[in-house]
Protein backbone atom coordinates (compact mmCIF):
# COMPACT_ATOMS: atom_id res chain seq x y z
CA UNK A 1 0.00 0.00 0.00
CA UNK A 2 1.20 3.19 -0.70
CA UNK A 3 2.50 5.73 1.85
CA UNK A 4 2.44 9.16 1.97
CA UNK A 5 5.64 11.47 2.72
CA UNK A 6 5.12 15.30 3.98
CA UNK A 7 7.87 17.24 1.45
CA UNK A 8 11.22 17.09 2.74
CA UNK A 9 12.44 20.17 0.36
CA UNK A 10 11.89 23.60 -0.04
CA UNK A 11 10.68 23.20 -3.34
CA UNK A 12 8.23 20.30 -2.77
CA UNK A 13 7.26 22.68 -0.14
CA UNK A 14 6.41 25.36 -2.64
CA UNK A 15 4.79 22.63 -5.08
CA UNK A 16 2.76 21.35 -2.69
CA UNK A 17 1.40 25.03 -1.83
CA UNK A 18 0.73 25.86 -5.52
CA UNK A 19 -0.69 23.07 -6.23
CA UNK A 20 -3.71 23.88 -4.27
CA UNK A 21 -3.25 27.86 -4.76
CA UNK A 22 -3.96 26.90 -8.68
CA UNK A 23 -6.66 24.10 -8.07
CA UNK A 24 -10.31 25.61 -8.42
CA UNK A 25 -11.91 22.77 -7.07
CA UNK A 26 -10.47 22.45 -3.62
CA UNK A 27 -13.36 25.09 -2.32
CA UNK A 28 -16.98 24.86 -4.16
CA UNK A 29 -20.38 25.18 -1.65
CA UNK A 30 -20.90 21.32 -2.96
CA UNK A 31 -17.21 19.93 -3.08
CA UNK A 32 -15.67 21.49 -0.14
CA UNK A 33 -12.31 19.62 -0.10
CA UNK A 34 -10.52 22.07 2.01
CA UNK A 35 -11.89 24.26 4.19
CA UNK A 36 -11.26 28.54 4.01
CA UNK A 37 -9.67 28.53 6.93
CA UNK A 38 -6.48 26.69 6.26
CA UNK A 39 -7.38 27.74 2.49
CA UNK A 40 -6.30 31.14 3.19
CA UNK A 41 -3.17 30.29 4.63
CA UNK A 42 -1.71 28.60 1.67
CA UNK A 43 -0.99 32.12 -0.23
CA UNK A 44 0.78 33.85 2.26
CA UNK A 45 3.01 31.18 3.25
CA UNK A 46 3.72 30.32 -0.02
CA UNK A 47 4.87 33.90 -1.05
CA UNK A 48 7.11 34.15 2.39
CA UNK A 49 8.98 31.00 1.98
CA UNK A 50 8.73 31.78 -2.44
CA UNK A 51 10.65 35.39 -1.69
CA UNK A 52 12.90 33.85 1.33
CA UNK A 53 13.92 30.91 -0.88
CA UNK A 54 14.64 33.56 -4.00
CA UNK A 55 16.86 35.73 -1.37
CA UNK A 56 18.97 32.94 -0.40
CA UNK A 57 19.38 32.43 -3.96
CA UNK A 58 20.60 35.42 -4.88
CA UNK A 59 22.61 35.76 -1.73
CA UNK A 60 24.49 32.49 -2.79
CA UNK A 61 24.81 33.49 -6.44
CA UNK A 62 26.84 36.77 -4.87
CA UNK A 63 28.96 34.62 -2.41
CA UNK A 64 29.78 32.56 -5.06
CA UNK A 65 31.24 35.57 -7.21
CA UNK A 66 34.46 36.19 -5.51
CA UNK A 67 36.66 39.39 -6.13
CA UNK A 68 38.64 38.36 -9.03
CA UNK A 69 42.11 39.80 -7.50
CA UNK A 70 40.82 38.06 -3.82
CA UNK A 71 43.94 35.08 -4.67
CA UNK A 72 46.65 37.52 -5.69
CA UNK A 73 46.00 39.60 -2.48
CA UNK A 74 45.96 36.69 -0.17
CA UNK A 75 48.99 35.90 -1.82
CA UNK A 76 50.88 39.45 -1.83
CA UNK A 77 49.49 40.12 1.85
CA UNK A 78 51.10 36.65 2.88
CA UNK A 79 54.24 37.18 0.92
CA UNK A 80 55.14 40.53 2.30
CA UNK A 81 54.28 39.97 6.45
CA UNK A 82 56.37 36.31 6.22
CA UNK A 83 59.32 38.40 4.17
CA UNK A 84 59.22 40.64 6.90
CA UNK A 85 58.94 38.41 9.70
CA UNK A 86 61.78 36.52 8.18
CA UNK A 87 64.16 39.34 7.85
CA UNK A 88 63.07 40.24 11.82
CA UNK A 89 63.61 36.94 12.79
CA UNK A 90 67.24 36.92 10.72
CA UNK A 91 68.27 40.57 12.69
CA UNK A 92 67.63 38.86 16.04
CA UNK A 93 70.07 35.73 14.69
CA UNK A 94 72.39 38.52 13.81
CA UNK A 95 72.55 39.90 17.13
CA UNK A 96 71.02 43.32 15.66
CA UNK A 97 67.76 42.96 17.70
CA UNK A 98 67.41 41.49 21.15
CA UNK A 99 65.43 38.07 21.32
CA UNK A 100 63.34 39.51 24.22
CA UNK A 101 62.00 42.33 21.62
CA UNK A 102 60.20 39.59 19.96
CA UNK A 103 57.51 39.34 22.71
CA UNK A 104 56.49 42.66 21.27
CA UNK A 105 55.43 40.97 18.36
CA UNK A 106 53.71 38.06 20.10
CA UNK A 107 56.12 35.86 19.28
CA UNK A 108 58.33 33.50 21.80
CA UNK A 109 61.91 34.54 22.13
CA UNK A 110 63.82 31.32 20.94
CA UNK A 111 60.93 31.90 17.92
CA UNK A 112 63.24 30.75 14.61
CA UNK A 113 60.37 29.80 12.11
CA UNK A 114 57.25 31.65 10.89
CA UNK A 115 54.21 31.09 12.93
CA UNK A 116 51.25 29.38 11.16
CA UNK A 117 49.58 31.91 8.85
CA UNK A 118 47.73 29.51 6.69
CA UNK A 119 44.25 30.80 7.26
CA UNK A 120 43.02 34.37 6.39
CA UNK A 121 42.45 35.10 10.37
CA UNK A 122 45.22 33.63 11.33
CA UNK A 123 47.18 35.66 8.99
CA UNK A 124 45.15 38.85 9.83
CA UNK A 125 45.83 38.24 13.19
CA UNK A 126 49.37 37.74 13.06
CA UNK A 127 49.48 40.57 10.43
CA UNK A 128 47.74 43.06 13.53
CA UNK A 129 50.62 42.07 15.85
CA UNK A 130 53.57 42.51 13.89
CA UNK A 131 52.37 45.48 12.94
CA UNK A 132 52.02 46.39 16.92
CA UNK A 133 55.34 45.28 17.43
CA UNK A 134 57.07 47.09 15.03
CA UNK A 135 55.63 49.86 15.53
CA UNK A 136 55.94 49.58 19.69
CA UNK A 137 59.81 48.86 18.92
CA UNK A 138 60.54 51.99 16.74
CA UNK A 139 58.65 53.73 19.65
CA UNK A 140 61.42 52.54 21.83
CA UNK A 141 63.74 54.12 18.99
CA UNK A 142 64.89 50.58 17.60
CA UNK A 143 65.73 50.81 13.71
CA UNK A 144 63.13 50.01 11.29
CA UNK A 145 63.46 46.86 9.29
CA UNK A 146 63.94 47.63 5.85
CA UNK A 147 62.35 45.63 2.30
CA UNK A 148 59.96 45.42 3.23
CA UNK A 149 59.16 48.32 5.41
CA UNK A 150 56.33 47.87 7.97
CA UNK A 151 54.04 50.33 6.35
CA UNK A 152 54.26 48.15 3.17
CA UNK A 153 53.12 45.48 4.80
CA UNK A 154 50.60 46.98 6.51
CA UNK A 155 49.21 48.78 2.88
CA UNK A 156 48.56 44.88 1.50
CA UNK A 157 47.39 43.81 4.69
CA UNK A 158 45.03 46.49 4.48
CA UNK A 159 43.68 46.05 1.30
CA UNK A 160 43.74 42.31 1.66
CA UNK A 161 41.72 42.67 4.92
CA UNK A 162 38.67 44.55 2.77
CA UNK A 163 38.48 42.08 0.23
CA UNK A 164 38.37 39.48 2.90
CA UNK A 165 35.74 41.18 5.28
CA UNK A 166 33.18 41.92 1.98
CA UNK A 167 33.37 38.44 1.38
CA UNK A 168 32.92 37.51 4.94
CA UNK A 169 29.96 39.86 5.15
CA UNK A 170 28.43 38.23 1.65
CA UNK A 171 28.60 34.83 4.01
CA UNK A 172 27.02 36.13 6.72
CA UNK A 173 24.31 37.61 4.61
CA UNK A 174 23.52 34.01 3.24
CA UNK A 175 23.59 32.48 6.38
CA UNK A 176 21.24 35.09 7.18
CA UNK A 177 18.84 34.47 4.40
CA UNK A 178 19.24 30.46 5.40
CA UNK A 179 18.02 30.92 8.68
CA UNK A 180 15.24 32.72 7.51
CA UNK A 181 14.06 29.75 5.56
CA UNK A 182 14.54 27.31 8.53
CA UNK A 183 12.57 29.48 10.22
CA UNK A 184 9.62 29.17 8.39
CA UNK A 185 9.87 25.70 7.66
CA UNK A 186 7.84 24.26 10.51
CA UNK A 187 4.86 26.44 9.19
CA UNK A 188 5.04 25.44 6.59
CA UNK A 189 4.75 22.13 7.21
CA UNK A 190 1.94 22.35 9.73
CA UNK A 191 -0.09 24.31 6.92
CA UNK A 192 0.98 21.18 4.01
CA UNK A 193 -0.65 18.41 7.23
CA UNK A 194 -3.30 19.77 7.46
CA UNK A 195 -4.16 20.04 3.71
CA UNK A 196 -3.31 16.90 2.98
CA UNK A 197 -5.53 15.57 6.16
CA UNK A 198 -8.56 17.37 4.80
CA UNK A 199 -8.01 16.44 1.15
CA UNK A 200 -7.73 12.27 2.58
CA UNK A 201 -10.41 13.08 4.72
CA UNK A 202 -12.62 13.95 1.78
CA UNK A 203 -12.09 10.88 0.19
CA UNK A 204 -11.60 8.93 2.69
CA UNK A 205 -14.66 6.78 1.26
CA UNK A 206 -13.94 6.16 -2.02
CA UNK A 207 -11.69 2.98 -3.21
CA UNK A 208 -8.58 2.91 -2.59
CA UNK A 209 -7.44 3.64 -7.00
CA UNK A 210 -9.72 6.61 -6.68
CA UNK A 211 -8.72 8.04 -3.17
CA UNK A 212 -4.93 7.66 -4.21
CA UNK A 213 -5.84 9.54 -7.69
CA UNK A 214 -7.87 12.45 -6.60
CA UNK A 215 -5.34 13.38 -3.70
CA UNK A 216 -2.40 13.31 -6.22
CA UNK A 217 -4.09 15.29 -8.05
CA UNK A 218 -4.49 17.68 -5.46
CA UNK A 219 -0.36 17.61 -4.30
CA UNK A 220 -0.34 15.16 -1.96
CA UNK A 221 2.50 12.69 -2.57
CA UNK A 222 2.51 9.65 -1.87
CA UNK A 223 5.19 6.51 -2.31
CA UNK A 224 5.59 2.76 -2.86
CA UNK A 225 8.29 1.43 -0.99
CA UNK A 226 10.75 -0.82 -2.29
CA UNK A 227 9.35 -3.89 -3.88
CA UNK A 228 5.92 -3.03 -3.42
CA UNK A 229 3.81 -3.78 -6.64
CA UNK A 230 2.36 -0.62 -8.38
CA UNK A 231 -1.43 -1.49 -8.62
CA UNK A 232 -2.72 1.79 -8.25
CA UNK A 233 -0.49 3.56 -11.04
CA UNK A 234 2.46 6.26 -10.96
CA UNK A 235 2.00 8.89 -8.19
Amino acid sequence: MPYRRLPKTDAARLKALKTIIDNNDVYTVRNRVVDWKILNKCQPVYDRLLTACQQYKVRMDAQKRKNARYPQLLKNATMYLSHFIQVLLMAVERGEIKSQTLSLYGLPNDATALPDMRQPDQLLEWGDRIIKGERERIKNKGIQIYNPTIGKVLTHLDIFREAYMAQKNKQMLTAKALENIQKLRPEVDEVILELWNQIENHYADQPPEVRFRECSKLGVVYYYRRKEEHIFGEF
